[in-house]
């Protein structure tokens, strides 16, 4: 980790083998000691103990001197969906939202420079990027990304701006600074985003945000489709009425589970 920790019961033990299950990716599916150590920083002898043990835990197995993930990994994110109650309060409204509009429909939750995927309900469409529960998309590219920064305090939006790596993904992906900050200005007047082809070309979407009792930002919501379906002015039309109403029942039922409205805050 760079920097010093303040906090003196911080263990490094545990961040060091959390760095090492979260190396592995779509395109780190396996990977060997050597670049184990290189992907995450660490030296070979620390990435090995780090590895062996999560082998013994049954996380992580070995397959011709090669490391790779088991299922029992899931059972780390199954925790926090269960003990949340996340299908109950979130699923809901949005199957409702996708049974209405025909679109897929998610909430999400800021997590560094990305965002992270709580809940999703997807339809039968098929899109070259495929989304799912945990799935994470740089905030700059999405509409759910530049609600959630949009309604952030200003110094942490400063913060976050500085050192994100703002990646082009299309034409159409904001990657200044200025203009950023030009649409989050737009984005709190209006109480919305709407992104075309900013993530990946083929995709409209609007986003709204979820608010807890005191009226802190802790969620976004969306509806995604593709642009063969409708244009961006009619998505804005027809979805922003029916995404306000599911995130009035998201919110409510936030309020009966507080704990997963604790829990949603970025801090």
């Amino acid at each position: 980790m760079k920097g010093e920790r303040k906090d003196p019961e911080f263990l490094s033990t545990l961040e060091r083998g959390l760095r090492v299950l979260k190396a592995f990716d779509e395109d780190h599916s396996e990977m060997t000691l050597s670049q184990v150590a290189a992907k995450t920083g660490l030296s070979p002898a620390v990435a090995r103990r780090c590895l062996n043990t999560l082998v013994e835990l049954g996380y992580m197995g070995k397959h011709d001197r090669k490391f790779l993930l088991r299922p029992k990994v899931l059972t780390i994110g199954s925790a926090f969906l269960s003990s949340m109650h996340v299908e109950h309060v979130c699923l809901p409204g949005l199957q409702h939202l996708r049974d209405q509009t025909g679109d897929s429909a998610s909430l999400s939750v800021l997590s560094g420079e990305d965002i992270l995927y709580i809940a999703h309900v997807s339809t039968d469409r098929r899109f070259r990027l495929q989304t799912n529960v945990g799935t994470r998309y740089p905030f700059h590219a999405t509409s759910m990304g530049k609600v959630l920064v949009a309604f952030m305090d200003e110094d942490a939006r400063t913060e976050l701006l500085a050192k994100a790596s703002l990646q082009r993904f299309t034409e159409r992906t904001l990657i200044e600074p200025q203009p950023l900050e030009e649409r989050f200005k737009l984005i709190k007047e209006r109480g919305y985003d709407s992104a075309l082809d900013e993530l990946d070309y083929g995709i409209v979407s609007i986003a709204i945000p979820i608010f807890d009792r005191n009226r802190n930002v802790i969620a976004a919501i969306n509806c995604s489709t593709s642009t063969t379906r409708i244009s961006q002015d009619e998505l804005v039309r027809t979805r922003l009425p029916l995404l306000r109403e599911a995130a009035g029942e998201i919110e409510a039922a936030l309020r009966q589970w507080p704990s997963l409205s604790a829990s949603l805050h970025t801090k």
